[in-house]
């Protein structure tokens, strides 16, 4: 049973600058589908606690737990005087404190990677399975199961990687991760993985990267939501002991390369949609996307429409 994830937090925010000079990125807000206004990782931390997830790593920067620590105390004793007409308000702060009681903080003493972020996590991962879930990403199912959810009964059935896919057009390549793969007869969207490029050119795409049941031009990237065995955190170890770099950094990529050559991986294509808010329009599109499918979706399509 699936029931630790890992939340990457540690980057800079550089994107979002200089609104990360006052506020970490994964705490900027939104108003999510539930029409309350939550910082992103808690939107974040609540899918992988209704999946059944009990324990939650956040990787941060030295001193970059403090922000999130401020936000999932709740309120105090003298706070909560304030908001004694206020039972939602209320209820969302012991919510707060129950997120509180799942959360770890591991610090990456230096930036030096995807993949350094999610090694930083071996001790507190132990021999357990792990979902990795990034901090300024928003998962939107386009179906009864949320994307998390979808992951859960693949693990169950293969016990092997599972690594959330989505399709993409060539011309978006720069931008992801890229995968190779047969597809599985036993299931729609299922592959078993061969390769995977960090964010390839398309010519290397077309020549080694295409998947024979997909359109034209069309390939299968990195949706970033990650099922994954304690053997990444082996070959992660590896990759720092020899210092396996690349473009200057311990990449999760490559690690994960090594592990579909070790002992195989499992592609998905989930239903459903990855929102990164960690640019200026990324974050507009979080925001519009959230809203169109949540309780305030009526009288906020009325406004934008006027």
């Amino acid at each position: 049973m699936v029931r630790k994830a890992i939340i990457t937090a540690a980057g800079k925010g550089t994107r979002q600058y200089p609104a990360t000079n006052a506020v970490q990125k994964e705490l900027f807000p939104l108003v999510d589908r539930d029409g309350l206004s939550k910082p992103t990782i808690q939107i974040i931390v609540e899918e992988a606690m209704r999946a059944g997830i009990a324990e939650i790593a956040f990787i941060v920067q030295p001193g970059g737990e403090k922000q999130f620590q401020s936000h999932f105390r709740g309120l105090s004793d003298a706070e909560k005087r304030s908001f004694r007409d206020k039972p939602v308000e209320l209820a969302q702060s012991e919510r707060l404190r129950e997120m509180h009681r799942a959360i770890t903080y591991i610090q990456q003493p230096q930036p030096l990677g995807f993949g350094h972020a999610v090694y930083c996590a071996r001790e507190w991962a132990g021999d357990d399975p792990v979902m990795l879930m990034l901090g300024d990403h928003v998962y939107l199912s386009h179906s009864g199961a949320s994307c998390v959810e979808q992951l859960l009964p693949l693990y169950r059935r293969f016990q092997t990687s599972i690594i959330a896919l989505q399709r993409t057009s060539v011309e978006d390549l720069r931008l992801f991760g890229t995968v190779a793969g047969e597809p599985s007869g036993s299931q729609a969207g299922l592959y078993q993985l061969s390769r995977i490029v960090e964010k390839p050119a398309p010519e290397l795409a077309r020549a080694q990267l295409t998947v024979a049941t997909l359109p034209l031009d069309t390939f299968l990237t990195i949706f970033g939501l990650y099922l994954l065995t304690p053997t990444i955190f082996a070959i992660l170890a590896e990759h720092v002991k020899m210092n396996v770099r690349e473009k200057g950094e311990i990449q999760l990529t490559t690690a994960l390369q090594a592990l579909i050559e070790e002992e195989g991986a499992i592609g998905y294509e989930v239903a459903g949609e990855r929102l990164d808010m960690g640019t200026p329009l990324g974050y507009l599109q979080t925001q519009f996307k959230l809203a169109r499918h949540g309780v305030l979706a009526e009288k906020f399509l009325a406004e934008v429409k006027g």
